[in-house]
């Protein structure tokens, strides 16, 4: 037989289309050429219109700047990747929406706060001192604060983290559903009625007096909640996996929450602690009620009146003097930076405390 040879058919460099599955796409700097276009926008339509707010230009330039996004990721990449385009603008737009208020709160609180905040401000308190004239210091009142917010935190800690472990370790049946119902309850309890509730019990049915003890007790209901709940959220993040390997070895399970359980969670737990203590140390209606206030140190929390950093800001700024406010600035300066301390102090421990893994 002889061989055949078919021929290849030739094809012509020039019929040959480039195939790609490559969509247009808007280059990195769109979304920041588009914030810029849309102040632009923002800042005109609002001198035209006589608007002399500047937070009045921002909503303006934010709802232009989603609309022209929209648009022109419509126009370029199409309606699939516009509605991506979309979602992801609308929410940078609520990030900083939601930004400015908190960068406004801390600016104007430390512009007006480092008028007087020096050391003698920090190491003096205002015993001997005429509210409505210039001088004093917090110092009486931070005592209260770390003593009061101290007190509660070794009162609803414990109590709150063994509640969280008896829900998600133990808790079966009624009196679990009970727990969890009233520690549902006690989460939406107002500060005032935790005050009266430790007023009517503890100084008129008990017969003891205003005490810095007393306000924590008011301070430890209210953090009780926040406790359990955070904790509870922690321990049913940790893998059953890891109980369930040490009860194959033979360990009990109280060591196993000991030793396997709380080490894991102990991240969570600690944030958790410090973000109900950063919600109890701003409280002002317990202090009012149960600790009476002081213009003088008392280091016993347990027996007289004594001051706390709200009740301070609270009677500085009642007084209504330019001295007076100019001290209720301060103190409230000296309030967030204490909560953020707190807040640093609980990512350090966070840190140190969490489990290694190995690689």
């Amino acid at each position: 037989m002889s061989n055949i040879v078919l021929d290849k058919p030739t094809v012509d460099a020039a019929d040959v289309r480039p195939t790609t599955l490559k969509q247009p796409r808007l280059p990195r700097w769109a979304p920041l050429g588009l914030a810029v276009v849309s102040a632009g926008l923002g800042i005109g339509i609002g001198l035209l219109g006589g608007l002399h707010s500047r937070l009045q230009w921002g909503l303006i330039a934010a709802l232009l700047y989603v609309v022209l996004t929209l648009l022109v990721a419509t126009a370029v990449e199409g309606g699939r990747q516009a509605k991506d385009r979309l979602a992801t603008s609308i929410v940078w737009v609520c990030f900083l929406v939601a930004l400015v208020p908190l960068v406004s709160l801390l600016l104007e609180t430390a512009t007006q706060g480092v008028k007087v905040l020096d050391g003698y401000f920090l190491t003096h308190s205002m015993h001997n001192v005429i509210t409505s004239q210039e001088g004093g210091g917090v110092y009486h009142a931070l005592v209260g604060t770390v003593q009061q917010v101290g007190i509660a935190t070794l009162l609803a800690a414990p109590i709150g983290l063994m509640t969280a472990i008896y829900l998600v370790e133990y808790g079966r049946g009624k009196l679990a559903k009970a727990v969890t119902f009233f520690v549902d309850v006690m989460t939406g309890i107002p500060s005032i009625v935790a005050g009266l509730f430790v007023l009517s019990f503890w100084i008129i049915l008990l017969d003891f007096g205003y005490s810095g003890f007393a306000g924590a007790m008011a301070l430890a209901i209210l953090m009780l909640p926040i406790v359990v709940r955070s904790t509870e959220e922690m321990l049913k993040l940790v893998p059953n996996e890891l109980r369930e390997a040490s009860l194959a070895l033979g360990v009990p399970k109280w060591r196993t929450i000991l030793k396997v359980v709380l080490p894991t969670a102990i991240g969570g737990i600690t944030t958790g602690v410090m973000l109900a203590v950063a919600r109890i140390a701003g409280e002002t209606a317990p202090v009012l009620l149960l600790v009476f206030g002081a213009q003088h140190i008392n280091t016993n929390p347990f027996e007289g009146a004594q001051s706390s950093l709200p009740y301070y800001i609270y009677e500085q700024w009642a007084v209504a003097t330019p001295a007076s406010y100019d001290r209720a600035w301060a103190a409230a300066l000296v309030l967030i930076v204490f909560v953020m301390i707190l807040n640093l102090v609980a990512r350090g421990i966070a840190r140190w405390k969490a489990p290694k893994t190995g690689r």
